[in-house]
């Protein structure tokens, strides 16, 4: 776990890329795990979903990626918010953003499309799926920076959103 007071600017800059536009430094230093845990609960999850082709296990977690673009929050962020941020002594973390929503959607298509090629017997193309997956998955887990959500700030500033 990384220590919050720790975190570098550019890990800092990376969150506030995920939404967190209006929140000062040491806010989103505080949130960083929070942030992250919903990210590494999936990965939990998506890892061993993945590797042994458990079509059963990818659908529960493309399930909780289909709900946490409905839903104000990562289904996970409820069991955090409910349980866990107290005894972290942490803030809770806030609804997520339009940002982590478009990342939650490019999750469900990615981890939709590794359930049909593994399911249809075309492992190699669903090891390449989840493997993707994965690697976006662990880069936003373990280095907060969240590829989608770049992708997103990008083409929302192209279309004259500011800090969408």
């Amino acid at each position: 776990m990384t220590n919050s007071k720790e975190l570098s600017t550019k890990r800092v800059n990376w969150i506030r890329e995920q939404g967190y536009f209006s929140y000062s430094d040491q806010q989103i230093r505080d949130l960083a795990f929070g942030n992250r845990f919903a990210y590494r609960l999936c990965l939990t999850f998506l890892v061993p979903g993945v590797v042994f082709a458990n079509i059963p296990l990818l659908i529960i977690v493309n399930i909780v990626a289909l709900l946490s673009i409905f839903l104000p929050n990562h289904p996970f962020d409820y069991i955090y918010n409910d349980l866990m941020w107290k005894w972290m002594k942490k803030p809770q973390v806030p609804r997520r953003s339009i940002q982590l929503k478009f990342a939650c959607t490019l999750a469900t298509i990615f981890i939709a499309s590794t359930i049909y090629f593994m399911s249809s017997g075309m492992m190699t193309a669903g090891y390449l799926m989840g493997g993707q997956i994965i690697a976006v998955a662990s880069l936003v887990s373990f280095t907060d920076l969240c590829i989608p959500s770049k992708v997103f700030n990008f083409f929302a500033g192209k279309l004259g959103y500011s800090k969408a």
